[in-house]
């Protein structure tokens, strides 16, 4: 079976990361119903602790939203992990440069997730998307993206960067969640055509 993966980049692989992942899956599932399971979602982290829980703020903004983190362990992203994915979306500019220069070859598939959305709105939607599969669909984004990447505007690291919600009250998780939500809505509303 075809599969996609997309890989979501943070720090330590707490907070962000494992929101995004979780919060992805709830999306493709949403909107492709069972054919939205070839599109795997994961995370890892650029300095993570090996096998840790997911942060306790993000577990509890994804209960609040009717989803599960029990299973969560954290990892430390590397070239193999990288290799492996056919989308890296990092919260910050800093994790996107270490994904590139663990994995050169994987430069015009790492984006911030910010970064991501902001190109998936502004570049022409992809032709024939509606006769594809969801992993064909989400790789035809993926290089029109990429294609047209030199046309986007370069944004500010406060427009690039999603915030960490580390040490914070919950509703800097919960504004982290909206902000993660409101970029894979940009991804879905050109990938779910009819």
């Amino acid at each position: 079976m075809d599969h996609f993966r997309v890989l979501f980049v943070c720090h330590a692989n707490l907070c962000r990361s494992p929101l995004a992942e979780r919060l992805a899956r709830q999306a493709f599932d949403e909107t492709f119903g069972v054919l939205g399971s070839v599109v795997l979602t994961a995370s890892a982290g650029t300095h993570a602790y090996e096998g840790s829980a997911m942060h306790a703020g993000s577990a509890t903004v994804l209960a609040r939203s009717g989803i599960d983190s029990n299973g969560f362990l954290s990892r430390t992203v590397n070239a193999s992990v990288l290799a492996s994915a056919d989308l890296v979306l990092t919260a910050g500019r800093e994790h996107r440069a270490a994904c590139v220069a663990l994995a050169p070859a994987k430069a015009r598939e790492v984006f911030t997730l910010r970064q991501f959305a902001r190109m998936v709105a502004a570049v022409p939607r992809p032709p024939g998307l509606a006769e594809q599969t969801v992993p064909d669909r989400m790789h035809a984004l993926v290089e029109q993206v990429d294609a047209n990447r030199h046309r986007i505007h370069v944004a500010s690291a406060e427009e690039d960067d999603l915030p960490d919600p580390v040490n914070k009250p919950i509703e800097a998780f919960e504004e982290c969640a909206r902000e993660i939500r409101r970029c894979l809505t940009a991804v879905m509303r050109v990938i779910a055509v009819a």
